[in-house]
């Protein structure tokens, strides 16, 4: 069996993969999370004792110093889509971030691989892409040699993106576009995310690099709208919302206190497009073929359709 790799935030949508895909490389996998209780499910992803649950939060250094203790490599994929409480994206991206490099590296590792995503800018009028660029800043500063993995919108069975439209077209008797809906997204898959960190971890010719993954397709997001409403067999409006109307609803999101349908940081994010189109590494050059979305959302978004899995398949759909 190889060697030790401490995951943060293992126990999320996509750490549950990257943990699975770690443990199938032979790597014994430590993950790291603020609740252990709730990830008693880890362990059933790898062989008998292969893999091990800790508490550790990324807002106090000593957590972070027992957790990295012996690792040969360290994954990081602490995020948060929206601000609640002290989950802010300052503490959680930068700071975060910085604390586990740091400790990363004072603990010998000898790989770290940061989680950002597609369109991080430290120019960026969205906040959520304007820290997710200063975290990978930070982690480099402290930890140069540092992996950064900047994913697309990332789909699969338990996704916060086609389940959550899905959801909404099974309730509402329409979907937003938002803008439009003529922004581009290059929706990558949550296995070949994984199987990228994997690689990532275990390759000397990844140290250093920025990889940008999407999927083999690029649509609009009112594309993807239409692809919703084809699969779950539902007839709704796709009603257009001018950037100005959306933040003044995702204003009111930003009251919520779980989970959201839009924040104002979320409309933000909507007025650029989510493309890998800036010459890095992809899936591709880490050796991955990408998967299509029309060959995995219809195995999960049958759930909202009238009838569930019982109903007949509808027409045009995938």
């Amino acid at each position: 069996m190889q060697g030790l790799v401490t995951v943060f935030g293992g126990s999320g949508f996509v750490g549950g993969q990257v943990v699975r895909a770690l443990a199938k490389a032979g790597h014994r996998v430590r993950v790291a999370v603020r609740n252990p209780n709730l990830a008693y499910r880890m362990r059933m992803l790898g062989d008998v004792g292969q893999i091990e649950v800790v508490q550790a939060n990324v807002r106090n250094v000593p957590s972070v110093a027992r957790a990295v203790d012996g690792a040969e490599a360290v994954v990081n994929l602490v995020g948060v889509l929206w601000e609640s409480g002290r989950q802010k994206f300052q503490t959680l991206h930068v700071m975060g971030a910085r604390t586990i490099a740091e400790q990363a590296r004072a603990a010998g590792a000898a790989r770290l691989v940061q989680v950002s995503a597609l369109g991080a800018d430290v120019n960026a009028s969205s906040k959520y892409l304007r820290t997710k660029a200063e975290g990978e800043a930070a982690v480099r500063a402290a930890f140069p040699g540092a992996v950064v993995i900047r994913p697309s919108v990332v789909f699969g069975a338990e996704d916060k993106f086609f389940n959550k439209f899905g959801q909404m077209a099974a309730l509402f008797p329409a979907l937003p576009l938002i803008g439009g809906g003529e922004t581009k997204f290059q929706p990558v898959y949550v296995g070949d995310v994984a199987a990228v960190v994997a690689k990532a971890v275990s390759s000397p010719a990844a140290e250093g690099l920025t990889y940008e993954l999407g999927g083999p397709t690029v649509y609009s997001f009112k594309a993807l709208m239409e692809l919703i409403l084809r699969e779950t067999g539902r007839n709704r409006v796709l009603a257009p919302i001018p950037f100005f109307a959306a933040g003044l609803i995702g204003k009111v999101g930003d009251l919520s206190p779980i989970n959201p349908p839009l924040t104002s940081d979320q409309v933000e994010s909507l007025r650029t497009d989510n493309v890998a189109d800036h010459g890095l590494p992809g899936l591709a050059e880490a050796g991955v073929v990408p998967t299509a979305v029309e060959a995995v959302v219809p195995s999960y978004l049958y759930r909202y359709r009238k009838g569930g899995q019982y109903a007949e398949v509808p027409a045009g759909a995938f």
